[in-house]
């Protein structure tokens, strides 16, 4: 296995502008949340659960659930609401085939490794434990990636070693998933166009700072401003509102 970073270096997590930004993220993944279908008495695994939105939605089903996060500021976000949260690198969980279920919801793209943290799920699966995520496949957020990398190469910095994500398709993730032991029962893209709240400037303030790590802040506003016109076109309606291009990659797999 080659060595690569388990995450893209600048990315900063605050639940409190998490929750302003992107509320919409937890709200969209009930859909997988109702494909987990916990029951009373599992014992499942959230992977990277946030601040803790699903992971409480999926604990009221009467199961035991746990939810792990590497970032600080969601963890301590998620225990504030009562629940057993944990920060922990999801490509060496300390776990042994100890959940029923693994569940992630809109973060297995932020993790670069991505056969470290697939063989990671299936250490911690029982016998027969089934996985179930959603999470950025194939030309997710395609055209604003296109502008950032732009807006770089324009003043000479290459955004290629910046890039943040593993956006993969279908056949990448199910050859993935079966090289590690997974039985995988459905995967499939699903492009799913999501309006953003704070437009696309309150979206790149979340989401975009592996792009302009390190770099001066005077730069790093030009950055922006330029990603932002070269978007509009595409991206913002007559009324002003900005639509986001997603591509979701679902998946069903058990142990």
């Amino acid at each position: 296995m080659s060595e690569l970073p388990h995450n893209a270096p600048g990315q900063r997590w605050n639940a409190e502008a998490y929750m302003h930004h992107a509320d919409f993220v937890a709200e969209l993944g009930d859909t997988i949340a109702r494909m987990l279908a916990p029951r009373r008495g599992e014992r499942i695994l959230d992977l990277g659960c946030g601040d803790g939105s699903l992971t409480e939605v999926l604990a009221k089903s009467g199961a035991t659930v746990v939810g792990v996060d590497a970032a600080n500021d969601m963890v301590e976000a998620a225990r504030k609401r009562g629940l057993d949260a944990r920060v922990l690198d999801a490509h060496n969980l300390p776990f042994e085939h100890e959940f029923d279920a693994v569940f992630s919801n809109a973060a297995l793209h932020w993790m670069l490794n991505h056969e470290a943290v697939v063989a990671s799920i299936h250490r911690a699966l029982k016998p027969g434990g089934r996985f179930v995520a959603e999470f950025g496949g194939h030309g997710n957020v395609a055209a604003i990636c296109t502008a950032m990398l732009a807006a770089l190469q324009a003043r000479g910095i290459s955004g290629k070693a910046r890039f943040p994500w593993f956006f993969p398709t279908p056949e990448e993730y199910r050859e993935s998933l079966e090289a590690a032991g997974f039985k995988v029962e459905s995967i499939e893209l699903m492009p799913r166009p999501t309006r953003l709240p704070t437009g696309i400037s309150g979206w790149l303030a979340t989401f975009a700072n592996p792009f302009l790590h390190g770099l001066d802040e005077k730069l790093r506003e030009a950055i922006l401003d330029d990603t932002e016109s070269l978007l509009t076109p595409s991206l913002r309606d007559s009324h002003g509102n900005w639509t986001a291009d997603y591509v979701r990659l679902r998946v069903r797999a058990h142990r």
